[in-house]
């Protein structure tokens, strides 16, 4: 089955971002494909085919872009948004830990571009609009593993965007703040707790809750991929909710003055 509709693959569309960006692309006029580590229970909304998918597997990617293109016909947008949360001080995450959600945040990304821009070179156009965060270019103490893994999306994404243009093809950047979803409840604890950042670690911990219940609505950066989809002169970067003003802070801010009131709100010693 083919589709003269233009095709959208979402990933992590099961919740949060990546559902609510998968019903705001079905009302853009997209045949959307939404993916999960686990179909099996799941209730498709209308509008939308559910695909298993885990990012973190070479396989798993290769067989599900071959799935689609056979299925569908082609790929016009590729939204990595499966991701991982991760919480504690740095020193509390093992390699091991800080590589899995590397694995998934930054390699699973890596995976998806390589398999779908073959696709989109051929057709000579295409959008690979990429889920980042407000920590892709700030820093957030108690999170340092996470924050490192969004600092690579947008390097990657920026640098590949260069080399792709000339064959028709963009890579975006959507950078939510803190959005009401189960991200903090879905962190990954520290595998290593110490109890010198015992305390620090359950004021962070506060503080994510109430930041994350008083988010934007997932609605909100659903609009900005869906812009990022369709925009006739797309933008590198979507910024989204307070993400704006933090972003023309960190630019014009003196350097120390931004360090001082990151760790006020931290509840940081200065």
């Amino acid at each position: 089955m083919t589709t003269t509709r233009p095709v959208a693959l979402v990933t992590g569309a099961s919740s949060g971002i990546g559902k609510a960006a998968a019903l705001a692309l079905v009302d853009a006029g997209f045949q959307v494909i939404g993916t999960s580590r686990n179909t099996a229970k799941l209730t498709p909304p209308d509008g939308v085919t559910f695909l298993d998918l885990d990012v973190a597997s070479d396989a798993s990617v290769t067989a599900l872009v071959g799935q689609v293109i056979h299925q569908f016909g082609r790929i016009d947008i590729l939204v990595n948004n499966a991701g991982i949360g991760s919480a504690g001080a740095a020193e509390e995450s093992s390699v091991a830990q800080a590589r899995n959600v590397f694995d998934i945040n930054v390699f699973g990304v890596i995976r998806m571009t390589n398999a779908v821009l073959p696709h989109m070179r051929a057709a000579g156009s295409g959008r690979i609009v990429n889920i980042s965060s407000i920590v892709g270019f700030m820093p957030q103490p108690y999170m340092a593993v996470y924050a490192a893994s969004k600092h690579a999306v947008e390097g990657y994404s920026e640098s590949l965007d260069h080399e792709v243009r000339e064959y028709g093809v963009r890579v975006l950047l959507i950078e939510p703040a803190w959005t009401s979803t189960a991200f903090d409840a879905n962190s990954v604890q520290p595998d290593q707790p110490l109890q010198v950042y015992a305390a620090h670690r359950q004021v962070f911990e506060e503080y994510m809750a109430d930041a994350v219940k008083g988010g934007d609505d997932p609605a909100l950066v659903a609009k900005a991929v869906v812009a990022a989809a369709t925009d006739t002169k797309p933008k590198l970067r979507y910024p989204i909710g307070q993400t704006a003003r933090v972003s023309t802070m960190r630019r014009i801010v003196p350097a120390r003055m931004f360090d001082q009131q990151l760790r006020k709100l931290n509840r940081l010693p200065a």
